[in-house]
């Protein structure tokens, strides 16, 4: 705790002092407020203690010349107090008045409330910072619906403390950018953030590829040590799986396979799940004790559907930030395109939205183009069906379609690319009824 006093009374700076520094304090003290003032930038102080009346400079001009600025709060007080004189103080902003003689134990509680408005007020700032500086976030978080204002909330609620998180969402809302901002806005911020993809990892393996094993592989666990471990698809871990991440959740504590050695994992966990976790508990494919621990906190991300009037302001956004990637012109939006975005029922939620911006500037550097080509309406391609599990399949097969002839065939990198394990690829090959050599031959 650090404290600037400014006061012009020698015995009175003293006697702060004795009383500050017994209290725990780190205490600055100064006899004239402009020289406190020119300091006060690099002590960065959690308060500022200044009397009223003092020559040159009063307690009333400081905080006039505080006006404005990130500065930590002030508290006056003066021992020719009257009650317009703490009015106008806090009218103008002081954060409390204090009349000479004051009770001692009265001034430390004022000065440590006002340590700790400050130090809140200082950690939200950096949060909103962070959050607005981290690449790709602006996906998930930017919007003016109320569903994308209670999701932000979340965020900077959850972020700064050290439970486990659970991120539900479809495909594409943004999951592991949510998980990357709680992390990046977090205490363990400087540590490693570890992404898994639970679904992309073999039954046999995914126990030593977590916890390592004797003399050989760490684990993602002790990679992620003193930072953060996140569980993508954590619904499709196995039940005994579950068991064992249980204990290190409850415990802090895992043993590597073929070893009888504890290790200590120190390791905040985010995990992450498009399916519908209390539904599985239900069929007995999910532990309820599992489930528990993940979702100390939760957080719900709406489907793009359920927030039409965020659709244009993104797409307006990727759009910009494309054209400038590309240095190019954006291209102007007509009301046909406008009406083509409204009407679109986004399967693929913001991650459609960004592709179909980009696909849209890509082809503007070509001539002018609506929307709906970008949508790949125009040509029979990707026809709209009439119902949402047609167009969610449509959707699906296109995406897959044009990711196998991108990667040459490659399936480890299909799936990187769309962002799913390869055990999920290929249940939606066979569900799709998508024939590889086909498409590559095609």
């Amino acid at each position: 705790m650090k404290v600037v006093v400014i006061d012009d009374d020698r015995e009175m700076r003293q006697s702060l002092m004795y009383l500050l520094e017994r209290s725990g304090w780190e205490v600055h003290v100064f006899s004239d407020a402009r020289a406190a003032l020119a300091r006060l930038a690099g002590l960065n102080p959690d308060v500022v203690l200044s009397d009223v009346r003092m020559p040159g400079m009063s307690g009333l001009d400081v905080l006039q010349a505080l006006e404005g600025q990130v500065a930590p709060p002030l508290v006056l007080m003066s021992a020719h107090a009257d009650i317009s004189m703490a009015v106008r103080a806090m009218q103008d902003g002081a954060y409390s008045f204090l009349e000479k003689p004051f009770d001692p134990h009265f001034m430390l509680r004022v000065l440590r409330q006002a340590k700790d408005a400050h130090r809140l007020e200082t950690a939200n700032r950096r949060l909103r910072a962070q959050l607005s500086s981290l690449s790709g976030i602006d996906r998930v978080l930017l919007g003016n619906s109320p569903e994308m204002t209670a999701v932000r909330d979340e965020v900077f609620q959850v972020a700064n403390t050290d439970q486990a998180v659970l991120i539900l969402g479809e495909t594409g809302t943004g999951k592991e950018l949510i998980a990357r901002a709680l992390h990046s806005m977090g205490p363990r911020h400087e540590q490693a953030f570890v992404s898994i993809n639970c679904a992309g990892i073999p039954d046999d393996t995914i126990e030593r590829q977590l916890f390592g094993e004797a003399n050989g592989l760490g684990g993602f666990f002790r990679n992620a040590n003193g930072g953060t471990l996140f569980l993508d698809e954590v619904g499709t871990i196995s039940i005994e799986t579950q068991a064992k991440l249980l204990r290190v959740l409850e415990s802090g504590e895992l043993t590597p396979v073929g070893s009888d050695e504890i290790v200590t994992a120190d390791v905040r966990i985010v995990a992450a799940s498009n399916e519908n976790l209390e539904g599985r508990v239900g069929a007995g494919s999910f532990r309820a004790d599992f489930l528990f621990r993940l979702n100390t906190f939760q957080i719900d991300l709406p489907p793009l559907r359920n927030r039409s009037e965020d659709v244009l302001l993104l797409f307006q956004h990727f759009v910009v930030q494309i054209a400038e990637t590309y240095e190019i012109k954006p291209p102007e939006m007509s009301a046909s395109d406008t009406a083509t975005l409204l009407a679109h029922s986004w399967p693929g939620n913001v991650r459609e939205l960004r592709h179909v911006a980009e696909r849209w500037v890509l082809a503007a550097r070509r001539g002018a183009a609506p929307v709906a080509a970008a949508l790949r309406l125009s040509d029979g391609e990707y026809d709209v069906p009439e119902t949402l599990r047609e167009a969610v399949a449509a959707f699906e097969r296109h995406l897959i379609v044009q990711s196998i002839r991108t990667n040459d065939g490659r399936m480890d990198a299909v799936a990187d690319a769309l962002g799913i394990g390869r055990r999920t690829l290929n249940d939606k090959i066979v569900k799709l009824g998508i024939d590889k050599s086909s498409v590559l031959t095609g």
